[in-house]
């Protein structure tokens, strides 16, 4: 049987982020997902070597990669929607479930275990936190880099985003904000030259 699997994730290129927002430059759910999972596999190693945790950044990156797939079915619902009150958030969940059981449907029979602990990971687990963290962080420089171009429309975006990271009580992402988030107002002869 043919799967259908990699045809949905190619897909990913098609959905356009930040909808209910003029944007200076368009984000798609792919290069987003290559984000996070680069930021998630950065905060796995500051866990390990600043705080003595034993993380596992290779799995923290692919959980980055496949973290927003459902997607591919539901669309990128904007936060403020999907966050509305309790009643919208709990529906777009199981809206989000049936997403994923769509997309393992797809997969071959004797994949579907290795892939379901990763569209479907451990909510309470060490490691999807990093990832939500990463997930808010990648929000966090589309905003930054909106501003940057002039687009203030993300001004109250950012400052929200910024209140949201400071509570997840993230130290690995509280680290990465200081050490690389003041790199994103540079331009790229100061970046490389240091300065």
């Amino acid at each position: 049987m043919a799967s259908h699997f990699f045809a949905l994730f190619s897909r990913m290129k098609n959905i356009d982020r930040w909808a209910l927002m003029r944007n200076v430059n368009k984000e798609n759910l792919s290069s987003h997902s290559l984000d996070v999972a680069a930021i998630a596999h950065c905060l796995a190693l500051i866990g390990n070597e600043r705080f003595g945790k034993a993380y596992n950044a290779e799995r923290a990156a692919v959980l980055g990669i496949y973290h927003d797939m459902p997607e591919i079915i539901t669309g990128d619902m904007p936060t403020p929607v999907k966050y509305y009150n309790r009643e919208i958030r709990q529906s777009f969940g199981k809206i989000e479930e049936a997403a994923r059981s769509s997309i393992l449907d797809t997969l071959p029979e004797y994949l579907i275990s290795g892939y379901k602990d990763i569209l479907c990971p451990d909510e309470s687990g060490e490691l999807y936190k990093l990832v939500k963290a990463a997930d808010k962080i990648s929000a966090l420089i589309k905003c930054i880099e909106e501003k940057n171009s002039g687009n203030m429309e993300f001004s109250s975006a950012e400052k929200a985003t910024l209140k949201a990271i400071k509570e997840l009580s993230c130290p690995e992402a509280d680290v990465f904000v200081g050490e690389f988030l003041g790199s994103f107002n540079m331009v790229l002869d100061n970046i490389m030259h240091n300065s």
